[in-house]
């Protein structure tokens, strides 16, 4: 059967740099750091005191207040992202198919922080069982979806995908394959995440995953800098519109770009740890590449996975190498984790924003934060270190990879005619 094209015709961000999508682009062209000192709790007895805080959010000016206490925090952004993405999409929701509409949604861990409540509180209690009736439909993972897709009345398909950081770039994948099999016209897809909670502090820090640079957190996320110690957790919502090339111009919708294809695959290595060699991030990016129908030297620029652990951005950096060969050397690579911080299953989304926004404005965002060449690093590849540098970009691709071995990549380039 002939596939469908699908391009992006809306978009929304919630981010720890910005709260709307033109907040988060000035963010980060202009190199902003959100890292800074936790304000949700006390976090002075922790191994790290800082985070990339979603910043001057009050729900209730988006969602009812009834409502919103409903919600766990991850489902507010995924609301207000989603929010912003369908009136940038622009539907008349008295003349769209509703039933041809899904949500697919992402988010790596889901209600956490509501559930770190409901067991405080009954730890605290003298043992008679007293929950929230909501605990269960506000901690699940795939509840932000359902509540997407009951506010704007969308009866396609609805589900949530879960593979830790690659979260939100399989639910993208997933969208784009559902559209351009047949299965629906438009999708609502991203992520959301909201881990910035004691448990989640606490889980990351005994596995040793994050940054403590407690006495400089906005220089604390430096991919490929030599001294880089960890990631800075994140924390936030990437909202995509995707929809059937012919549909969206039937209805004359803006669009931004078309995605090109998109990749998975598994480092089958370790449950944390990527492959040393980067077998499992050369094999999806090469499985993208192939799904697009487009050759290594077609691509522009990757935003990479780049969390800033010492494995992570050198397993990239080579399968990188591996996939590209010298043409790697005429890309623009980056990470803008190194301002958002790491939004676990909400990354892909974001950053897949951030890739097509690159397209429209000949401009790539920054890597920030690097002070020392890492001599395991392969120090002739561009990662755009420091400032955002002009370039016209005709594709780019998105890199996602999550603990367990899970990997997605997501490839975004200008429309053709």
């Amino acid at each position: 059967m002939e596939l469908r094209r699908v391009v992006v015709t809306g978009l929304g961000a919630l981010t720890p740099i910005g709260n709307t999508v033109q907040e988060y682009w000035d963010g980060l062209i202009n190199g902003v750091s959100g890292a800074a000192p936790i304000t949700y709790f006390d976090a002075s007895k922790f191994r790290t005191h800082f985070a990339c805080e979603v910043k001057n959010f009050n729900v209730e000016n988006f969602i009812d207040r009834k409502e919103a206490r409903k919600m766990d925090r991850y489902a507010q952004y995924a609301m207000v992202a989603s929010e912003e993405a369908v009136k940038d999409a622009g539907f008349d929701m008295e003349k769209i198919d509703k039933d041809r509409v899904g949500v697919i949604w992402g988010s790596g861990i889901g209600g956490l922080e509501t559930f770190q409540i409901e067991v405080l509180n009954f730890a605290s209690g003298d043992g008679t069982p007293k929950f929230n009736p909501f605990f269960i439909p506000k901690m699940i993972a795939d509840i932000a979806g359902g509540h997407i897709s009951i506010k704007y009345g969308f009866r396609g398909p609805n589900f949530t995908t879960v593979s830790a950081c690659a979260s939100s770039t399989n639910a993208i994948i997933d969208a784009f394959n559902y559209i351009r099999l047949g299965h629906a016209d438009a999708m609502v897809t991203g992520g959301s995440e909201a881990a910035v909670t004691i448990a989640g502090m606490g889980g990351f820090n005994a596995m040793h995953a994050l940054s403590t640079r407690n006495d400089d957190p906005k220089s604390a996320s430096r991919p490929m800098d030599k001294d880089r110690d960890g990631f800075v957790l994140g924390e936030g919502a990437g909202a995509l519109v995707l929809e059937e090339y012919e549909h969206a111009i039937a209805r004359g919708a803006t669009i931004y770009c078309e995605i090109g294809g998109g990749g998975m695959s598994a480092d089958a290595y370790h449950i944390t740890a990527p492959h040393p060699e980067g077998l499992g991030a050369k094999n999806v990016m090469l499985n993208c590449l192939r799904d697009a129908g487009l050759q290594p030297s077609d691509v522009d620029g990757v935003n990479m996975h780049g969390t800033s652990t010492p494995l992570g951005d050198m397993a990239e950096s080579k399968a990188i190498l591996h996939v590209f060969g010298e043409h790697a050397y005429s890309m623009n690579l980056n990470s803008t984790k190194s301002m958002t911080g790491h939004l676990l299953g909400a990354a892909g989304a974001v950053e897949t924003i951030s890739a097509i926004l690159s397209l429209k404005h000949g401009l790539v965002p920054p890597t920030i934060n690097h002070f020392t060449d890492d001599e395991n690093i392969d120090s002739k590849l561009n990662f755009t270190f420091n400032k955002a540098q002009k370039r016209d970009m005709n594709v780019v691709m998105s890199n996602t990879f999550g603990f367990g071995g899970h990997n997605a990549c997501v490839l975004v380039k200008k429309l053709e005619i």
